[in-house]
């Protein structure tokens, strides 16, 4: 591992459980992505929701934008969120897991 993408997801208030649910069902679909090595959704505040993935190298984390997760999240961007996500790449400095 040694990069990932950051987002942050600011739904709008009608519609959080809905995007809370979407993140859920969303997992499958990154288990399903052979370069995608962790996967993480996350909840900040009622409204704010995030997701950090890590992969190894700069073809899986493209893969990654251009893939199933990221199509459905842009889909429902118009409705169910006040504002386009903020997605940012980041480079991993250490990693510790199980």
């Amino acid at each position: 591992m040694k990069i990932g993408l950051l987002a942050r997801i600011e739904a709008k208030p009608e519609y959080a459980d809905k995007v809370e649910a979407l993140l859920g069902e969303a997992l499958e679909l990154a288990r399903q992505e052979d370069r995608t090595l962790a996967w993480f959704a996350f909840r900040l505040d009622a409204n704010t929701f995030g997701v950090f993935d890590t992969f190894a190298d700069e073809e899986g984390r493209t893969a990654h934008l251009e893939g199933r997760i990221a199509a459905a999240l842009m889909e429902a961007a118009p409705t169910m969120l006040s504002a386009a996500p903020d997605i940012r790449p980041v480079d991993l400095l250490a990693v510790k897991l199980p």
